[in-house]
């Protein structure tokens, strides 16, 4: 059986453009927590999105997400991925650990301590580290800290360029920015990965991949879009990086990931039936802290205005394909983003109140029965994969503003005993 689905892959694999390559998977852990809660709800969200980890890790995923979140109630309880990835480089083996963004405004967190965390996490995977970066998007957790929405993105990038210069030089040289200085240390521990491990940046819209693109990252596209939108993004997205990219980085990462929600079941009324509800919360809860809701912390109920609001919502559907329905429907859906050009589709998957159990089945499903013609077509088709990105990465470094880095001593004189 498995070489037959290696011939139906290698048969698909040719014909495949460059615009058309086979996928990777992901799933991102956003941690919603509808209410009403318990003492024990936010223990269980946490160790049933380990075990959803680790059955992501057997079942052959090559992802898990972490997402960065702050005071969004009900809707993301992820304060801290950087604990969460940890405890999941524990319980996996080959999965990449990726942050989905850490929000690199310095405000929100310090170059140096993103720095630390990101070069710790990467030890202790072995190796297995991704870094995305953004800078949050509601006045709700960007006010908590006080960055000012009109300058998120400019302190979004400061923050990035020195955490990545920290990981690098040995030893720093120091910062000196608008919104943050650093000065000269040498940061202990530095990450396995060489330079540094792969650079993301989340994006919503065109203009953002592009600048992802033009800064050598990865995009990490948030926006449920059609296939054919998608086939646009991503043809503009490797023009770009090719042929106009001046890498934030020491290193390039040409990827482009979209993505989805996803549930799979066999039988069709019922899983588009769940996922309407469960869904439709997660585009409610994001509509009431980023438009329309009026949210007094600790207060509001979410879910019981979801139930009860005529602005009810329901799963993204139309123009933005979704990886909901039977293992066929979903096969299909798969088949359309990967013919557009998706580097990796990321299953947005632990929303509403979708229980451990569902989650669980849904992932060995999609699994068992759709995933391995993707793996066939992905092992068939690596070398050209490599070979493209090498282009890519060459062309692009070749044009990174040379830097003459200083040969400092640093010299800091101890405090002395009081």
């Amino acid at each position: 059986m498995r070489l037959q689905r290696l011939r139906i892959g290698v048969e698909y694999a040719s014909q495949l453009n460059e615009k058309g390559t086979p996928m990777k998977f992901g799933g991102i852990h956003l941690m919603q927590l509808p209410r009403p809660w318990t003492s024990e709800s936010e223990r269980t969200l946490l160790n049933d999105a380990l075990d959803i980890a680790e059955l992501s890790d057997q079942s052959g995923f090559d992802y898990v997400w972490a997402t960065e979140h702050h005071f969004l109630e009900e809707y993301s309880h992820a304060s801290a991925p950087e604990i969460f990835l940890a405890a999941c480089s524990q319980q996996t083996k080959n999965v990449r650990l990726a942050h989905g963004i850490i929000q690199t405004p310095p405000q929100i967190n310090h170059p140096a301590r993103i720095a630390e965390r990101i070069a710790a996490l990467d030890l202790i995977s072995n190796g297995r580290c991704e870094f995305g970066m953004g800078s949050g998007a509601t006045s709700t957790e960007l006010g908590g800290f006080l960055v000012p929405q009109a300058e998120k993105k400019a302190m979004q990038l400061e923050g990035m360029r020195a955490a990545v210069r920290l990981l690098v030089e040995d030893p720093f040289t120091g910062f000196e920015g608008k919104y943050v200085t650093v000065p000269p240390r040498n940061l202990v521990p530095k990450p396995l990965q060489k330079p540094h491990p792969p650079l993301w940046m989340a994006c919503s819209r065109r203009e953002s991949i592009i600048e992802a693109a033009k800064l050598g990252l990865g995009a990490l596209t948030f926006s449920f879009v059609s296939p054919d939108e998608a086939r646009q993004w991503v043809k503009d997205y490797y023009s770009t990086i090719e042929n106009e990219c001046e890498p934030l980085g020491y290193a390039v990462n040409p990827n482009f990931a979209i993505a989805a929600p996803f549930l799979c079941d066999h039988d069709q009324k019922r899983v588009e039936a769940t996922a309407a509800e469960s869904y439709g919360f997660f585009v409610y809860g994001l509509g009431h802290h980023s438009f329309f809701g009026e949210h007094r912390p600790g207060k509001t109920d979410i879910w019981h205005d979801f139930e009860t609001s005529p602005k009810k919502a329901a799963a993204p559907e139309g123009e933005a394909q979704t990886c909901v329905g039977t293992p066929k429907m979903v096969r299909e859906t798969l088949r359309q983003f990967e013919e557009a050009g998706i580097d990796q589709v990321i299953a947005v998957r632990q929303v509403g109140r979708l229980t451990l159990d569902q989650q669980c089945s849904s992932l060995r499903i999609f699994a068992q029965e759709v995933m391995p013609e993707f793996k066939d077509r992905e092992l068939a088709n690596s070398g050209r994969q490599a070979e493209r990105r090498a282009r890519i990465s060459e062309k692009a470094m070749a044009r990174k503003p040379k830097r003459d880095q200083p040969q400092v001593e640093i010299t800091i004189p101890a405090a002395g005993r009081h």
